[in-house]
């Protein structure tokens, strides 16, 4: 089964990949490596799941938001490569957390990227991760997450 049609059946899908919205570009590829920059959620092309966790959300909506962005992320991949199944292994996911000083359950906020990574690709979905907060995000975000992909070819 591919990445995508584990995602569908889930019923999840991907959106369109959203363009950057400063001056840099969404992926970098270099041999087989794919840099992905910091991806925020879009949804129908609009910032979503925005505000701060501890303050205007709560870690299970903070969970949703990381799922969306890494859907987001995800679109940016298959743009890149073609098809999702290009992707060898999922090495290092850095998920940035728009939080108020006392909020420390980022590593459960980040949960909902990686856990769909893992629900998509198995066990070379499960990356190297890091869960930071911050006291703000570009467009207000609540999340955003940028990755470095092994590709197969």
């Amino acid at each position: 089964m591919s990445p995508e049609e584990a995602l569908g059946g889930q019923g999840k899908t991907l959106p369109l990949p959203h363009p950057a919205v400063a001056n840099y570009v969404m992926a970098v590829r270099t041999g087989s490596l794919l840099f992905v920059a910091g991806h925020g959620a879009f949804i129908d092309g609009q910032p979503a799941c925005r505000g701060k966790l501890g303050a205007d959300l709560s870690t299970d909506e903070g969970r949703s938001a990381a799922e969306t962005v890494m859907l987001n992320l995800l679109a940016t991949v298959k743009a890149e490569l073609g098809e999702l199944s290009s992707v060898a292994r999922v090495l290092k996911v850095v998920v940035f957390v728009n939080s108020t000083p006392d909020f420390t359950d980022q590593h459960l906020v980040a949960d909902g990227a990686t856990d769909l990574l893992v629900h998509a690709f198995g066990d070379v979905g499960r990356p190297a991760r890091s869960a930071i907060g911050l006291a703000a995000l570009p467009l207000n975000f609540a999340v955003e997450i940028e990755a470095i992909v092994q590709t197969r070819d």
